[in-house]
Order: C-alpha cells, then sequence, then structure tokens
C-alpha cells in the first residue's frame, strides 16, 4: 500500500479490512469495536484477495479459522445475540458452493432482526477469463451469479464491481448493522478479481468512526392510548420478546409488572425477559409454554406484547386468544410490529417505552381477583414442573409400555433437571431446534441471570454448537459456563466446528440428548400422520441398493443405529464422557466445569418421553384425502380444533 497526504492506495480487499477495524457502535454512551474478529475459509475466490489482507492486517483484524462456512455464520449471529447486538464478526467464504453454504445462516440472521457481516467471494467482474471455474451460466442473465441467492434473505446486499464502490457501500452496510429496526444479513459480494484491484482511497475514510445504536422516543400520545388500554382492562398479560434482551429493558419490565400487577409471560426469543422469580413472572408462552402462561393468557382481555413478531408458536396459531373482548397493544422498534392483531401501537424501544407506561400508570394495579388468578395458576403449575425436572425418582417403563426399550435411565426432562440444579448467576444454556428449545421454553427457570439464549425464529439444526462458541467469544469470564443443549440428530448434522473450539481454546460444553433420531418430529408426526416414518436413526431390515429396480421394500425399521458419539466428539478434540444415570451426569458437570477447551457429555435419554403439552394448538395440517383410515380420522380432528382459529385486525 502506497499512501500521499489525501489518498493511500489500497487493493478492495485490504481496504474493506482497514475499513472495519476502525468502526466502532455506541449504546448509551458505551463504545466498543463494532468488529473485532473475522471467520474464514479460503478457496481460490477469496485466497489472493481477502486472505492477502486478512495476513497483512492480522493485528488489527484477529482471524479465526473455521470448518464449514454455514457455521462460521452462526458463531457470527451467536456472538451478535449475546453482544445484544452491538458488534459482529465478519465471516469471509471463496465462490459457489463456499458462499453459497452461506445462505442459511443469512436467512437466519434476517428472520430473527440479527446483524451478520458476509463477505462472501464472487465470480470474476472482467469477462476475459471466463467462463471461470463455478461460475452460473444464466441464459438470460448475464450478470447473474449464484450469489444472488442472497438476495431474498439479506437486509442489505450489494456486489463490488468497482473498488472505489466500498465509499458509499461500507457506510451503508455499517448503518444497517447497527438499525434496531432494519439490522439482518449484511452481504457484500466480492468478485475474485476485485478484491485485489487498487484504488486511491482518501485517507479520511479509514478514519475511526462511531454509530449509535439509537433509541426512538415513544409518542405521549401513543402511551397515553395503551396506558387507558391497561387501565380499562381487568385481566391484562404482558408478552416479553426479544427486544426487551436488545433494548436491555429487563429492569424497566419489571418494575412495571411489579407495579401495575400485570403477569409477564415470554416468547422464545425473550426467555429470560424477567430476571426474577416474582409472583407475576410466569415463564414460556405458546405451543411449547407452561399451562400457567397459557391459562392466562387465553383468559386475558387485554394483551401487551413487547419486542416479539408474535409467531405462530406464540400464538398458537392465532387460536390462543380465546377471551371473545380481547384487545391487543404492541411496543415495538418495527412499525409493522406495533400494527399486529390490529394492536393500538406503541412505536419506541423498549426500554424507554416501558419507563414511559409506567410513568403513565403510576397508582394503578390490576384487581386483586387477577392477581389471585395468576399466583393460583403459577401454583398449580409448580409441582408438575418439579416432577417431571425430579432426577432422583427412578424412570419406570412399565409407566410407559409403548416405549421403546433402550439402555437409557432417564428422561430428557430429568436430564434438564439436572442441568438447571448445576445452573449458576451468569451461565447460558442454548439450543436452537428440535426438542431441546421447546422443552427449556417449558420449564428451564432463567431468573437469576441463569440465561437462555434460544435460537426460535428460524430453527435452526446446526446452529447451537457454533453458538455456543459465539456465545464464549462474547462471554470472557470463564467462570459463567456456556452449554449447549441438542439431540443426537443436531450433533450428528454438525459437529465439526467441534475442532474450532479446541483450536480456539474456548471453554464450551455441549450436552446431548441421545434419544435416536429427530424425536420431536417423530412426536408431530404421530399426532398428524399417525405413523412414524423416517424419523427414528434405525437400520435398513434387509439389504440392497433402494435405488435398484428390484430393491427390497423393507423400510427404515429396524434396531436402533450403534453410533460413538463420544467417539466422535473425543476425534474432534473435546473432552468426551458418556454419563447414564443422574450421579454420572451430576458428577460430570461438576468435574468439567473449569475444564479449558470443549467439553461433550453424551447422555442416553429415553425416546418418546415428553414433558407434558401446553394445551395450545398449532395449526399442522394432516392429508385432506388418504388411503389410510387413521389419516382421515386425525384429519377430522383437525377440521375442528381449526374452529379455534381467530382472525385479530
Amino acid at each position: 500500500m502506497t499512501t500521499n497526504s489525501q489518498t493511500i492506495r489500497l487493493t478492495t480487499a485490504q481496504a474493506v479490512i482497514k475499513y472495519l477495524s476502525v468502526q466502532h457502535s455506541v449504546t448509551d454512551g458505551v463504545r466498543r469495536r463494532l468488529v473485532p474478529a473475522a471467520l474464514g475459509i479460503f478457496g481460490h475466490g477469496n485466497v489472493a484477495g481477502l486472505g492477502q489482507a486478512f495476513d497483512e492486517m492480522a493485528d488489527d483484524m484477529p482471524f479465526i479459522q473455521g470448518r464449514h462456512e454455514q457455521y462460521m455464520a452462526h458463531i457470527s449471529t451467536a456472538f451478535a445475540k449475546a453482544s445484544q447486538r452491538q458488534a459482529v464478526l465478519a465471516v469471509t467464504a471463496s465462490i459457489g458452493p463456499g458462499a453459497l453454504n452461506l445462505v442459511t445462516a443469512a436467512g437466519l440472521a434476517t428472520v430473527n432482526r440479527l446483524p451478520l457481516l458476509l463477505l462472501p467471494g464472487d465470480t470474476y467482474a472482467t469477462r476475459h477469463q471466463g467462463p471461470v471455474l463455478q461460475q452460473l451460466e444464466h441464459p438470460t442473465e448475464a450478470d447473474a451469479t449464484v450469489n444472488d441467492a442472497f438476495r431474498p434473505v439479506s437486509r442489505f446486499f450489494d456486489r463490488i464491481t468497482r473498488p472505489e464502490q466500498l465509499l458509499t457501500a461500507l457506510p451503508q452496510a455499517m448503518r444497517v448493522l447497527t438499525s434496531p429496526t432494519d439490522t439482518g444479513a449484511v452481504v457484500l459480494s466480492l468478485p475474485q478479481d476485485v478484491q485485489s484491484h487498487a484504488y486511491d482511497f482518501p485517507v479520511d475514510f479509514f478514519a475511526p468512526r462511531d454509530w449509535k445504536i439509537r433509541r426512538p422516543l415513544p409518542d405521549p400520545a401513543e402511551i397515553q392510548e395503551v396506558a387507558e388500554l391497561i387501565r380499562a382492562a381487568r385481566r391484562p398479560v404482558i408478552i416479553a420478546g426479544g427486544g426487551i434482551h436488545y433494548s436491555d429493558a429487563h429492569a424497566a419490565l419489571e418494575r412495571l409488572a411489579g407495579q401495575a400487577g400485570i403477569p409477564v409471560v415470554e416468547t422464545f426469543g425473550g426467555k429470560g425477559a424477567v430476571t426474577k422469580d416474582e409472583w407475576w413472572q410466569v415463564g414460556g408462552v405458546g405451543l411449547e409454554g407452561n399451562f400457567a402462561s397459557n391459562v392466562l393468557v387465553k383468559q386475558a382481555d387485554l394483551v401487551l406484547s413487547v419486542g416479539t413478531r408474535l409467531t405462530d408458536f406464540a400464538t398458537g396459531s392465532q387460536s390462543i386468544f380465546e377471551n371473545n373482548d380481547v384487545k391487543f397493544a404492541a411496543l415495538n422498534v418495527v412499525d409493522a410490529d406495533t400494527r399486529k392483531q390490529g394492536a393500538t401501537g406503541i412505536l419506541a424501544d423498549a426500554r424507554l417505552g416501558l419507563e414511559a407506561l409506567a410513568q403513565a400508570l403510576e397508582g394503578h394495579s390490576t384487581p386483586d381477583a387477577w392477581q389471585d388468578t395468576v399466583q393460583t395458576e403459577k401454583a398449580r403449575w409448580a409441582p408438575i414442573r418439579t416432577q417431571w425436572l425430579d432426577a432422583d425418582t427412578p424412570y419406570n417403563p412399565e409407566d410407559h409400555p409403548h416405549v421403546p426399550v433402550t439402555a437409557a435411565v432417564l428422561t430428557q426432562p430429568q436430564l434438564i433437571g439436572i442441568m438447571q440444579e448445576h445452573a449458576r448467576s451468569g451461565d447460558t444454556v442454548i439450543a436452537a431446534a428440535g426438542g431441546p428449545p421447546g422443552d427449556l421454553q417449558k420449564v428451564w427457570d432463567a431468573t437469576g441471570n441463569r440465561h437462555c439464549h434460544l435460537e426460535f425464529g428460524f430453527s435452526c439444526m446446526g446452529y447451537e454448537i457454533a453458538a455456543g462458541m459465539g456465545v464464549r467469544l462474547a462471554e470472557g469470564n470463564n467462570d459463567n459456563r456456556v452449554v449447549t443443549f441438542i439431540g443426537d440428530g443436531t450433533f450428528l448434522m454438525a459437529p465439526t466446528e467441534i475442532l474450532t473450539a479446541a483450536q480456539e481454546g474456548l471453554n464450551v460444553t455441549i450436552i446431548v440428548s441421545e434419544n435416536h433420531g429427530y424425536q420431536v418430529i417423530h412426536r408431530l408426526q404421530m399426532n398428524r400422520t399417525g405413523k412414524e416414518f423416517g424419523n427414528e436413526f434405525r437400520y435398513r431390515t434387509a439389504a440392497g441398493s433402494v435405488a435398484a429396480a428390484d430393491a427390497p421394500k423393507a423400510r427404515l425399521d429396524g434396531e436402533y443405529l450403534k453410533v460413538d458419539l463420544r467417539q466422535i466428539a473425543e476425534g474432534l478434540g473435546a473432552l468426551a464422557i458418556r454419563a447414564t444415570t443422574a450421579a454420572e451426569v451430576r458428577d460430570a458437570l461438576a468435574s468439567t466445569r473449569d475444564t479449558q477447551g470443549p467439553v461433550v457429555i453424551v447422555v442416553p435419554t429415553v425416546p418418546h418421553v415428553d414433558l407434558p403439552g401446553g394445551d395450545v394448538w398449532w395449526d399442522v395440517a394432516p392429508a385432506e384425502v388418504s388411503g389410510q383410515d387413521w389419516v382421515r380420522t386425525l384429519r377430522a380432528d383437525y377440521e375442528q380444533a381449526r374452529g379455534r382459529q381467530r382472525w385479530f385486525g
């Protein structure tokens, strides 16, 4: 690189890294690096450009070597979530399949409104080499590349075909990354040749810059309108979402709920929004919520949603709001979310909006009868939860005659009970897809600063192990344990980043519930089709190729697969333990709390023994026509249940 008094000559790739290394976010006066590090895998599409730049500027932009592009990006997304959307990790990949492996992660980040910065390579902007390796030759769009697949799942996409385009593209990318309303995946698609092209950039372009993460102020008239709704309500409920975490609104939420006597229930994203175990703190809501939360929402005459998109898991596919007179209010930074359910909206930062509501409701409290109902329902749920989490009362197979016989002696709820015993203030438990996030939503006690990091907006298998690393990178205090809780299905799908955790010496614990398959979908399948098919990990009962013309008709209904998950984890560099009994699990957790590097604890759990449902419907339709009698019965039941759905504004 060369410099004169006004310009500095850099390649496109060098300019990207130099610019990113001096960007900062500012929240409530606290300044931090916006992009403190990067992850990547190099191929021919980024090694000579971005690879060279990362090497030359390694002191300013630390680099982490990944094992799979999608999971590197999940590390970054979890880092951003654990950093309350105030920092991101840049992610680079090569051309073609390497770049496209990032698309799923882009979708996850955008759906969950989490910042993610992707720097995928792209095919040549110049044409004299072509067609080049991995180039998409579209018959009618000559400028199309596979990276155009990012467009529908990103909040900002730009293909950099000239170095000077960075002068506008990079600031716009930073704006989206730091916007509470517009954030999501940001993709700067970098053609392989353009990465190495040079330009005389203005020196001032690389001066340190701060990006303020704004808190939109509430409109006093909107606050007053919602306050009047609350004063008029006899049975109000607050549904708290992830926006509580991102705006650090926990104290404001607790003040309003305690002062006005309004019960608080939580979405997946909002799990842990209430940090105190108070009478009005009720827990998870919706399809995987607990009985108490769902009973209260069904009775509510006013639902105030704060910082949530209100997806179908929270609303029971619009069937949970049973009170004919129910009204809705919403507090959100996203205008569209203030209008869902025909709500009376407050467009504002969650913390500022809750503080203003508490002030407007000074001296108001809900009727004693409603507060008594809240405490009664919470008390009714408590012993049910305790019974299911009790790992010291042996599982009795005779109570479950239809459950497959395995070597497992613990149920998954009992395993969660042991994890709950072990959890301390500052610890984080992580889950995303399958049974674990639903079980944690239902029974995990996230009060007392025992964080629960659930990704369920995209419900992406493969997020969890990588997310543990992202949370650990954000949480530098090794006294606070980071635990990923997954099933064997997710573990077998994406174990590779365990090696990256070993390489980086990251203290993460992965607890695998080994129940022989995709059991949460098996449960749904049984409820909607009446017959298991293709969800458990079983051997085919006859040999031969299923693709052959004379292929055997036998299905995947043999014995459970024999897989040594402990050995796989050990081979990837983890301290791996197989623990079967409650005592062994407790000992494994206690003895590895301070272990340097990744720990994997594999626990056999009894298949098909699940926590009780939350008495909430979900719209998954059985086949409308079928030659199987039981499917026709299930369809009739579905048609009847669908009558509970309602339309709201």
